[in-house]
């Protein structure tokens, strides 16, 4: 078998060994040994020759682990691609930049994030007033390089704060408390781990925080789960902090407590994937809290504003309704209708300045529309363009700040004038790109069912397309989680080098509401990998693109979903980026606190859904004999949610069924999480490292546009869409 005739030589095997001539040297990949081990699941024996590969502890798989960085390191760190993206990341992610101001409810305190363009974490400061002077309190640049600022939560006058650091991308921060005035560190300490979610009581005297159990205290394995609420009292040792809000036999629950803006209420959730619980109680009363609402039967949000219940809720309603309740009557009987369902899905509510403010999703574009307490409209917040806002603020306050961006508008933050319906611009980050030069379309494509699907495209204005286009085509499709516009200068460095980006709005995701979700999670999960590979079937057809300049880029839920997409259809794509993905369907649900999305996959061990994560398991659905593309997997070491398992096992399988196909890559991240590197220079060089696979891969030079390969065009710029007949107005809406 010879998958890439005219890219690689595949040499004989000899044993393990292979040997692979690529055009960028000889190299060698290491050896992966099979071992018999299967599970017998509702009647099949379900084979899995890389289990022993679980183990990332085990001192024969972190050989094996390094073994692979070597043969990906040999690959990769000699791509001229990979020391341009370095040199213009540095360039386009390196700049003075700051975070929208955070005013404490009393007093006139102000913390924000700043960030200085030589260094590589941004730094927390506070002005005692907005004309005071910028004093700094927590510099991350300062500590060792594998930790990170992973919570800060002022006190209510900001004169405390608590902050946490974690430890290599971890997400369990060691939460300490400051005194803001003399930045003395208190002795306080907080029981469990993952700790996150401070909220102060109006006095100080002490926060309420969510955390797990430590080690000892549950089943051995079970400290991923049990997660309660707990007060610290300031001053008191961690072995006196009360558990106050739990649950005594169900491990999966999440719960979290935040005490509302007037100071009177504690607001207490119980979730569980996208259905939550609802409980409050008045501040410093004794006992268990009054239930608003329970049965996770939907999804909840509540806030008490002027002295009312506000109730967002997606229950009959898969775009959302909003009611109101009293606040000392929050039965179901008491509600009232506030705002009706429409077709756009509604986001957020908060309560700013006198007013409600409430975002809505319009096709994955942010609304934000104004609306008095009786329910009145108002009007809708003025926004530069079409893109993503956010909203922040305080009742009690008279500031309304508002946070921009899309894909061709860098972040720009502003305060907006309710009198004269204007946003006065307080800060826009200077980043050192001419963004004029680019433009983003959004434009539908049926799927296979025949459900239309939009996407956005970004490109340069000025790129001409000759058919043979390179595409990086990236998803997410799970979770509720919505794919909106935002600046990205990875983008820019991809489309600077020619390219153009594709962002499908799968199904599974949260852009049109509680049924898109649905339409994508267990039994149909197959829409979302149907949908993600129509939208490579529509860029090849359009005249965007070939299989040979389409990459595929996904991570965690996306990373199921590219590595999905490859093994139903290995002949669309060309290259593959595969982050912290989950590939292993039938055992996901074994390591660390994975069970808890049994609600969005479900679980081998029901024999139903069984049948369906077979079908579709990246890693078991790999064949022996067939072509598949190159593909570089990235996995962090300190990952708290997706195990590296997942990219161990899928590597090696891939490596015994193709060996003469590829190139297939590991990274493990040293000191990385979920989200990759702990600074700001291990950012730009993972990037660097996945990026310049993808575009080696699909023969994109580093440097200007259009420097595409031996396809470089020379013809004069033109309209990138004159091609007669391509798209109809209906199809096509300018972003």
């Amino acid at each position: 078998m010879n998958c890439r005739i005219e890219e690689s030589v595949c040499l004989p095997v000899v044993g393990v060994v292979l040997l692979v001539v690529v055009a960028h040297g000889i190299t060698v990949s290491p050896p992966t040994k099979a071992v018999s081990a299967a599970d017998t699941l509702h009647g099949d024996i379900v084979l899995d020759p890389y289990r022993w590969l679980e183990s990332g502890t085990d001192p024969e798989v972190m050989q094996w682990s390094d073994e692979q960085e070597r043969f990906a390191r040999g690959l990769l760190d000699s791509l001229p691609q990979r020391a341009w993206l370095i040199r213009r990341l540095n360039e386009v992610w390196r700049y003075d930049d700051r975070s929208t101001p955070k005013e404490v409810l009393e007093g006139s305190r102000i913390f924000y994030w700043a960030q200085r363009k030589g260094e590589d974490r941004w730094r927390y400061v506070t002005q005692a007033d907005a004309r005071a002077d910028t004093v700094e309190i927590l510099n991350p640049n300062a500590w060792p390089q594998e930790e990170t600022l992973d919570l800060t939560a002022p006190s209510r006058d900001g004169s405390l704060l608590a902050f946490g650091k974690a430890h290599g991308g971890d997400e369990d921060p060691a939460v300490q408390i400051m005194e803001v005035a003399s930045e003395r560190i208190l002795p306080d300490s907080l029981r469990g781990w993952r700790r996150g979610g401070v909220s102060w009581l109006p006095d100080k005297s002490g926060f309420f925080y969510s955390a797990n159990p430590r080690a000892g205290e549950v089943p051995e394995g079970e400290e991923f789960y049990w997660h309660s609420v707990y007060f610290h009292r300031l001053g008191r040792p961690a072995s006196e902090d009360r558990k106050v809000f739990w649950h005594d036999t169900v491990k999966e629950y999440f719960h979290g407590a935040g005490v509302t803006e007037d100071g009177q209420y504690v607001l207490y959730y119980r979730s569980r994937f996208d259905k939550n619980e609802v409980y409050i109680s008045r501040v410093g009363e004794e006992g268990s809290p009054r239930p608003i609402v329970t049965g996770f039967d939907a999804q909840y949000g509540i806030d008490v504003i002027n002295g009312k219940l506000f109730i967002v809720t997606d229950q009959d309603a898969p775009r959302r309704k909003l009611f109101t309740a009293p606040v000392d009557a929050p039965g179901r009987e008491n509600w009232k209708e506030f705002l009706p369902e429409t077709q756009d899905n509604l986001v957020s509510f908060a309560g700013i300045a006198g007013k409600l403010y409430v975002e809505y999703s319009h096709n994955a574009t942010t609304r934000i529309a104004i609306y008095d307490l009786e329910g009145t409209y108002l009007r809708d917040l003025p926004l530069p363009g079409l893109g993503s806002a956010s909203i922040d603020g305080h009742w009690s306050k008279p500031t309304v700040w508002v946070s921009f961006s899309s894909f061709t508008y860098p972040k720009a933050i502003f305060t907006y004038d309710y009198v004269t319906n204007e946003l006065r611009l307080f800060h826009r980050s200077p980043v050192p790109v001419d963004v004029d030069r680019f433009t983003t379309e959004q434009v539908w494509y049926a799927s296979k069912d025949g459900t239309r699907i939009s996407m956005f495209l970004i490109h340069s204005k000025s790129l001409v397309l000759n058919g043979d286009n390179p595409v990086l085509l990236t998803g997410y499709g799970g979770f509720n989680v919505s794919q909106t516009p935002y600046f990205s200068g990875a983008y820019v460095a991809w489309i600077e080098a020619g390219g153009m980006v594709a962002i499908p709005h799968l199904r599974g995701g949260g852009e049109y509401g509680r049924e898109w979700h649905e339409a994508g999670m267990l039994e149909r999960k197959q829409n979302v990998f149907d949908d993600f590979i129509a939208a490579a079937e529509w860029l090849i057809r359009e005249g965007y693109t070939t299989p040979a300049r389409l990459a595929i880029e996904g991570g965690s839920n996306g990373g199921l979903l590219v590595g999905a997409a490859v093994v139903q259809r290995p002949d669309l794509f060309r290259a593959v980026l595969c982050e912290v993905p989950l590939l292993d369907m039938l055992r996901y649900h074994r390591f660390g606190l994975a069970n808890i999305w049994a609600e969005e996959y479900g679980s081998a061990d029901d024999p139903a859904q069984y049948r369906y994560l077979r079908a579709y398991s990246p890693y078991h659905n790999v064949a022996d004999g067939t072509c598949y593309p190159a593909m570089l997997f990235v996995a962090g070491e300190n990952d708290a949610r997706v195990d590296p398992v997942h990219a161990r096992k899928m590597v090696a399988r891939l490596q015994a069924a193709d060996p003469e196909g590829g190139p297939f890559l590991l990274i493990v991240q040293r000191e990385s999480g979920h989200g990759g590197g702990t600074t700001l220079s291990r950012h730009i060089e993972q990037r660097a490292d996945a990026w310049g696979f993808l575009m080696n891969q699909i023969g994109m030079k580093p440097g200007g546009e259009y420097q595409v390969g031996s396809r470089q065009s020379s013809n004069p710029p033109r309209s990138p869409f004159q091609k007669g007949g391509r798209h109809s107005l209906a199809e096509r809406s300018e972003v």
